[in-house]
């Protein structure tokens, strides 16, 4: 039981957790996408971000990954965070952990600040994202229309780093040590 990265034979069980999402305004998608899309999407981020399960026995109760905030070269100091957690397991701390550890990794790839995008009101998800640090930026309103209605979208971010004046370019999840990224998995897998 605990926390590990995602494989692409994680696919089908990610998707399942995904469609519980589908019909809700938390996510903007309309169609839940295809496998060979969605693995996709596992390979394009994994090439660079943490994309983490939680399992428990042979099941996968949550997911959570980063990707870049934006294309321009002056945000790969940021990431944007993005978590999915079984209906099955919502409120037993999953979110928590899986965060966590998520933040922990980004900071040794150089990354200075977190956002996450909530279409709210979500109290769930915004209780999670002020538990684990993160502060309000900003409340876009009726940035999508899912549900027959117009939904706002809030902003959180959490500074994960320090600001100096000269970073060093951020480094992809490839190339942390596997040791510094089990050691960060399994501290947060038993808690």
């Amino acid at each position: 039981m605990g926390l590990r990265l995602a494989r692409l034979e994680d696919c089908a069980d990610l998707l399942a957790i995904y469609e519980q999402y589908i019909q809700t305004p938390i996510t903007f998608e309309y169609e839940l996408p295809s496998r060979e899309e969605f693995t996709q999407r596992i390979t394009s981020i994994s090439a660079e971000y943490p994309y983490l399960v939680w399992e428990e026995g042979e099941k996968i109760l949550g997911y959570a990954y980063a990707h870049r905030l934006a294309e321009r070269a002056a945000y790969q100091w940021s990431a944007e965070l993005s978590i999915y957690v079984d209906r099955s397991a919502v409120g037993k701390g999953l979110g928590r952990k899986l965060y966590g550890a998520l933040v922990e990794l980004l900071k040794l790839q150089g990354v200075r600040t977190a956002y996450a995008l909530v279409c709210t009101p979500n109290p769930a998800s915004e209780g999670l994202h002020r538990s684990v640090g993160f502060r309000t930026l900003a409340v876009h309103p009726n940035t999508g229309y899912k549900n027959g209605a117009w939904r706002d979208l809030t902003w959180f971010e959490k500074a994960i780093g320090d600001y100096n004046q000269t970073p060093k370019p951020m480094i992809s999840i490839t190339q942390i040590p596997a040791e510094n990224i089990m050691q960060i998995l399994f501290s947060f897998s038993k808690e």
